[in-house]
């Protein structure tokens, strides 16, 4: 069996704590080859999608990679996505191209047509009932109405991650304009507005979601002191809790739509009551609730991987039996 990870360069991932490199040692251990490459190297030679790839093997102290070979995307018995965004047009072409291998019998987790449609910011929409109040817009005006109503909010740019450009602002804010102005490029850039949840004090809760099931364990990010952002890549402290029942429902009602749509492995961030947002490109978490509970998420990935393979491939091997039996009808 093979896998194939499309990953930012291995330079720039922490060993200590990468999700990606987590979930890679525990398909190792169970026997899978792995493979690596990077955004840039799938590519299309007139219809057929390509990629060049890379063989990855962990040593006793790190990995090690041998010359990239051009494969068909199909030769790999999974290829799982887990490019970081920013959400650019890169990252958009990359999932056209991913789209067009998998017609030409690619597994790609997560699904590259759902990372499209699935905002990570704008997704929270699509489940009202858990989600604080929020204006989508790039008209300052609008948000100044916004911030007069709450008194207190966050904006944020919904193509951002781990916390990056995103703002408190209160009615008493000197930089208000100036805020505004930059975040909306004066009023030319859709950013996303919620309510200030003061809930965040006690963590941004990171919910693990595995082909829709949500792992036991949320790990709640806390912000350092005289911060708003938990985000881990901000300095918060992650701490592992078991979930809530508001966090279970959340995580299984919006699990269950997932799972439908193709996405795979998705973290759901939650601030007391509120789901605030949706990742589906690259969650991360899976090494902190390792170590601090009683829960391998990289096993329960690599479980739940296997069996959506095997049941993929039963559904295509009865597929092509239907085939093959309704060409012999024909001909008889």
């Amino acid at each position: 069996m093979k896998l194939l990870f499309i990953l930012d360069p291995l330079s720039s991932l922490k060993s200590y704590k990468d999700t990606s490199l987590a979930i890679m040692r525990e398909a190792s251990q169970r026997g899978y080859e792995l493979f690596v490459s990077m955004q840039h190297d799938l590519f299309l030679r007139g219809n057929i999608a390509r990629i060049s790839a890379k063989k990855f093997i962990f040593t006793e102290q790190s990995f090690s990679t041998e010359p990239a070979l051009k494969y068909a995307p199909a030769d790999f018995s999974a290829i799982i996505m887990r490019k970081d965004p920013p959400f650019d047009n890169e990252y958009l072409y990359s999932t056209y191209l991913l789209e067009i291998a998998v017609s030409q019998g690619a597994k790609v987790y997560n699904n590259p047509t759902a990372i499209r449609s699935w905002n990570e910011k704008l997704s929270v929409t699509r489940f009202a009932q858990f989600s604080p109040e929020f204006l989508v817009t790039a008209n300052n005006v609008l948000i100044r109405d916004f911030l007069n109503t709450h008194k207190d909010i966050v904006v944020k740019p919904l193509d951002g991650m781990g916390g990056s450009s995103i703002f408190r602002l209160t009615l008493t804010d000197p930089n208000i304009s100036v805020i505004l102005e930059t975040i909306t490029q004066y009023g030319t850039r859709t950013i996303m507005a919620q309510r200030y949840l003061p809930a965040i004090l006690q963590g941004d809760k990171r919910i693990i979601v595995i082909d829709g099931e949500p792992l036991p364990y949320a790990l709640a990010r806390i912000p350092l002191a005289g911060e708003t952002r938990g985000n881990l890549a901000a300095g918060g402290t992650g701490v592992a809790q078991p979930l809530n029942a508001r966090d279970h429902e959340i995580a299984i009602t919006v699990g269950k739509i997932l799972k439908q749509e193709g996405l795979f492995l998705v973290g759901l961030d939650v601030i007391g009551e509120h789901l605030t947002e949706i990742n589906v490109t690259s969650p991360t978490g899976m090494v902190e609730i390792a170590v601090q509970t009683d829960c391998k998420p990289a096993g329960v990935f690599m479980d739940a991987l296997a069996l959506n393979l095997k049941v993929a491939l039963e559904r295509d091997g009865a597929a092509a039996t239907v085939a093959l039996m309704q060409h012999s009808e024909i001909e008889v």
